[in-house]
C-alpha cells in the first residue's frame, strides 16, 4: 500500500512522540542530573550549618570553557559594575605554534585566599576573610588608598571612579542607576557614595548564597564549566573534583592558598 509523503511524516512524528513520552523507567535513571540541580542541593545542606563550618571553593574546567563570556555579563548585571570593573573576566591565551595552535579560556574570579596578601595592607583594616574563607569589603570603611589592589597578585581587585556607560549619551539609563545587594546591604552608584571610591572585588555572590542561590557566573555558565560548593563537605561535587589530579591554582608558589580550583 502506497502512503503520501504528508501521512509518512505524521506518522513518523506520531511514533517519535510515543518514544519520547513513554521513556522506559529504567532508562530514565541513566540520564545524568544537571549539576547545577546538585549543587544547589548541596548548597541547601551547607547553609544548614554555622558559618565557621562552611568553606566555599569555586572549580573552574578549563576544558568546557568556551570562552562565551556569558558569566562576565551576568556579574556585571548582577552587582551593577561600573566600565573598568570585572569581577570575572575571562582570559584567552594562544597554545601552540602556527599552524598548530588552540586557544584556551580562563575565567579568573577572586581567589578568596586562604592567606590573602589585600588584608594586611588595609591602613583602615576595611577587607578581611570570613569565617567561610570569603574575602570582603566593608564599602562604609574603606578610604579607596588601593594598597590592597597593587597588593593583590591576581589583579583581582578595581577601584570604583563613579563613570558610568551611558554618561556620554542623552541619557543615563536606568539600568545603570538601579539599585543592587552586594553583601547583603542595598546600594545605589549616585555622587560620591559607596561603592563609589572605593575598591571592588569579587565575592562569590555572598547576597544570593546566603539566600539559598548559586553564585550568578555559575548558574549562567552554558557548558557547566563552573563548579561551586562546600569543602568542608566531602560528598560535594567540588570536593569530588579538587582531588582530581588534574587540578591546578594560580600562582601557588606565592603562598596565597587560592579556593578557586582549574581542571585541565
Amino acid at each position: 500500500m502506497e502512503i503520501s509523503r504528508r501521512e509518512f511524516v505524521s506518522k513518523a512524528f506520531k511514533s517519535s512522540l510515543y518514544q519520547i513520552t513513554n521513556f522506559p523507567e529504567e532508562d530514565l535513571s541513566l540520564r545524568k542530573e544537571d549539576p547545577l540541580i546538585r549543587m544547589q542541593r548541596e548548597l541547601e545542606r551547607a547553609l544548614e550549618k554555622p558559618r565557621e563550618q562552611r568553606k566555599w571553593v569555586m572549580v573552574i574546567d578549563l576544558r568546557k570553557c568556551v570562552g562565551c563570556k556569558a558569566c562576565t555579563i551576568a556579574c556585571v548585571a548582577e552587582n551593577s559594575l561600573p566600565p573598568g570593573v570585572a569581577y570575572r573576566p575571562v582570559i584567552e591565551e594562544e597554545i601552540g605554534t602556527y599552524p598548530n595552535v588552540t586557544r584556551r579560556f580562563i575565567p579568573r574570579p577572586c581567589m578568596q585566599c586562604d592567606n590573602p596578601p589585600c588584608v594586611p595592607v588595609c591602613p583602615v583594616k576595611a577587607t578581611w576573610k570570613r569565617e567561610d574563607g570569603i574575602v570582603v569589603i566593608d564599602y562604609d570603611t574603606c578610604i579607596g588608598c588601593r594598597y590592597c589592589i597593587v597588593a593583590c597578585p591576581y589583579n583581582a581587585r578595581y577601584f570604583d571612579f563613579g563613570e558610568h556607560y551611558t554618561e556620554k549619551t542623552p541619557k543615563l539609563m536606568n539600568y545603570e542607576k538601579r539599585k543592587f545587594f552586594e553583601y547583603g546591604e542595598e546600594w545605589e552608584r549616585k555622587g560620591e557614595e559607596s561603592p563609589i571610591g572605593n575598591a571592588r572585588k569579587c565575592h562569590f555572590c555572598i547576597h544570593r548564597i546566603e539566600n539559598g542561590e548559586l553564585p550568578a557566573c555559575v548558574t549562567t555558565c552554558i557548558g557547566r564549566a563552573t563548579y561551586f560548593g562546600d569543602v568542608k563537605d566531602p560528598n560535594t561535587l567540588v570536593s569530588q573534583l579538587i582531588s582530581k589530579p588534574n587540578v591546578v591554582r594560580l600562582k601557588e608558589e606565592f603562598g596565597t592558598e587560592p579556593k578557586v580550583y582549574y581542571l585541565l
